[in-house]
């Protein structure tokens, strides 16, 4: 009996484990991206349960075993680069100037939640340049115009589709535009910042849907979203950022793919997980809401913020524009499968890097 039971749950870990490695778009095997840090710990303890109730010198224990150790590999090596225990992959930046500067602030707000007042206090104490919103409609707009002293140049578009969109930055923006990339409602904002020292950089702005069975049942358009995005970027000579709720994990395929294919990078590398949903479960975390930028920035700080009442906590990132210390940053390798791969996800959905704004470098 204690054997059937121990041979279920490790046949469990086992499926769960390998299901993401699939190209299978339905959110049922997507969603096993998402928790592979509780999956990881899931495993480490069927394994201690393994060796403590099994007779250790019977092969069917082995049988068991194996399996599971290779399953808690699998996990680990996803999660552990977003650990401190592996190497950074964006330099710290030690003393810049301070017209280098650039502070994000990425706050998904729940549109029901109704305590804005906690995200306006976040603004006023922390000063960020550029404050994000994503699921924000006409009532969170009109709670927050008074940030607008503060961060006077804006983009808003208020949705009651739980997508709706607000930027406000203190740098002046230019070349904006709003844009239904791969859905006719789930908005994006492409736009340039003029940086204090004078230097002109590129941002989008996403949050595209994800997969899950009130919502899109599978993860093709949230993929095409992404991978476009990225393609669109790696041909940029400008310093780049993308930042947003990508309602994607840190480590998943798509998320790897875009990070290959745009040649960008994660600031979280080498650093920690900074999982930003669920705010309400500590046990269900994970990283949904992310910074990916060029080369031509180093990391000045990265923090996640304190729960404003949403399901997401906001995530505070400070980069600095210090290309010549940033030169020799490496991203992921991106091969020839990887191309074929982010050709087919575009293919499918109708949509090419083409569909993509270009701010700031237009003929």
């Amino acid at each position: 009996m204690t054997y059937s039971i121990v041979a279920g749950f490790t046949a469990f870990i086992c499926v769960i484990t390998l299901l993401p490695m699939c190209r299978i778009t339905h959110w049922i095997v997507r969603s096993c991206d998402f928790p592979r840090l509780q999956f990881a710990l899931l495993a480490l303890l069927l394994l201690v349960s393994q060796v403590a109730l099994l007779p250790m010198d019977q092969a069917s224990t082995w049988g068991l075993i194996l399996p599971t150790l290779v399953a808690l590999g699998i996990q680990l090596w996803w999660v552990l680069p977003y650990t401190p225990l592996l190497p950074k992959e964006v330099k710290a930046a030690h003393q810049p100037p301070k017209d280098s500067l650039i502070t994000i602030l990425t706050s998904n707000v729940l549109t029901p939640n109704r305590d804005a007042y906690k995200l306006v206090n976040l603004v006023k104490e922390h000063r960020p340049d550029v404050l994000v919103t994503l699921e924000s409609d006409q009532w969170w707009e009109d709670q927050l115009k008074e940030i607008e002293e503060q961060l006077p140049h804006t983009v808003k578009c208020p949705l009651d589709n739980l997508y709706g969109m607000h930027v406000y930055s203190r740098f002046p923006m230019g070349d904006t535009e709003l844009c239904y990339l791969v859905e006719d409602d789930i908005p994006s904002v492409h736009t340039t910042l003029t940086l204090d020292n004078g230097r002109v950089i590129r941002v989008h702005f996403l949050h595209p849907a994800p997969p899950s069975p009130t919502e899109n049942t599978e993860s093709k358009e949230r993929d095409a979203e992404i991978t476009i995005v990225g393609k669109s970027v790696a041909e940029s000579t400008m310093p780049v950022i993308v930042t947003g709720d990508l309602n994607d994990v840190a480590w998943s395929t798509t998320t790897r793919l875009f990070r290959k294919i745009s040649g960008l990078l994660d600031p979280r590398i080498g650093r920690g997980i900074f999982c930003t949903f669920h705010a309400g479960y500590p046990f269900l975390r994970w990283p949904l809401d992310h910074v990916f930028h060029s080369s031509h920035f180093t990391l000045s700080h990265m923090e996640r913020m304190p729960s404003i009442g949403s399901d997401h906590f906001p995530l505070l990132t400070q980069l600095a524009l210090t290309p010549e210390k940033g030169s020799d940053q490496e991203a992921v390798e991106c091969t020839k499968e990887d191309k074929e791969l982010a050709k087919d996800i575009t293919k499918e959905e109708g949509v090419t890097k083409d569909d993509v704004p270009e701010p700031g470098q237009r003929s």
